[in-house]
């Protein structure tokens, strides 16, 4: 079903410089660059490191949703346990529950070194999709 996951094209996602290695309902993969998404301090912002998160598991969820509908993040959570100045981030999200209505995944990111930077978790809420 990730063929049919929409466009990021003119997205945060874009914008972020995220891109995908995998995309199913059980896991998906992908990856965001530390340059241009620091805060003032030369880190990686928080805020980027929980966006790569939620789309992650979003996308993960989008693929578990049945035809006609979609899922949307109802709550996200994310512990920052270090930082990065450089590289790249590395996000998997993995499949925690997969209901009829919801979807909840742990995203885990690490650094180019392996080290954990970022744990998450989302719950998305399956809902029908507006024409």
């Amino acid at each position: 079903m990730a063929d049919t996951l929409p466009s990021a094209d003119g997205t945060l996602i874009e914008r972020l410089g995220i891109t995908f290695e995998e995309i199913t309902s059980q896991r998906t993969a992908g990856s965001m660059p530390v340059a241009g998404n620091t805060q003032p301090y030369g880190l990686l912002h928080g805020g980027a490191t929980a966006a790569l998160a939620e789309t992650l598991a979003s996308y993960a969820a989008n693929a578990h949703a049945p035809e006609g509908r979609v899922a949307v993040g109802i709550e996200l959570n994310a512990t920052h346990h270090r930082s990065a100045r450089e590289g790249w981030v590395h996000g998997v999200a993995t499949a925690v529950h997969l209901g009829g209505n919801l979807a909840s995944y742990e995203i885990v990111v690490v650094d180019d070194d392996g080290r954990r930077v970022c744990t998450a978790r989302l719950t998305c809420m399956l809902i029908d999709a507006r024409a």
